[in-house]
């Protein structure tokens, strides 16, 4: 089974600072089936977050990559997923990011 795995960062990423590593453990990820992100994927093509690095701003998710998702960005997503209860972890992950002013990483397939 395809998934994708979300986790809170620490603390926010700096610019120069790339992350081309796979690290799950490092963020204590959760993983999310690909069944349930492929069809929300074109309700985020619009939302921001950077690919790799914060010199790189993107919109969407980058399917197959790493994503940083900022904290502005949480909203747009959580709206996204709200009416689906197989993500109800990850709507507890995005809503503790958000409150706590948290980037969220993205480990794309």
């Amino acid at each position: 089974m395809a998934t994708h795995e979300f986790g809170i960062m620490d603390r926010a990423p700096r610019p120069g600072e790339r992350y081309d590593e796979y690290q799950p453990e490092k963020y204590r990820c959760i993983a999310v089936d690909d069944d349930w992100v492929e069809p929300v994927m074109p309700e985020l093509a619009d939302m921001d977050c950077f690919w790799h690095t914060l010199d790189t701003l993107g919109k969407g998710l980058d399917y197959c990559g790493i994503n940083l998702i900022p904290p502005d960005s949480l909203d747009k997503m959580l709206h996204s997923i709200e009416a689906i209860p197989a993500f109800d972890g990850l709507k507890k992950l995005l809503q503790t990011a958000k409150k706590e002013g948290k980037y969220v990483i993205h480990y794309g397939l």
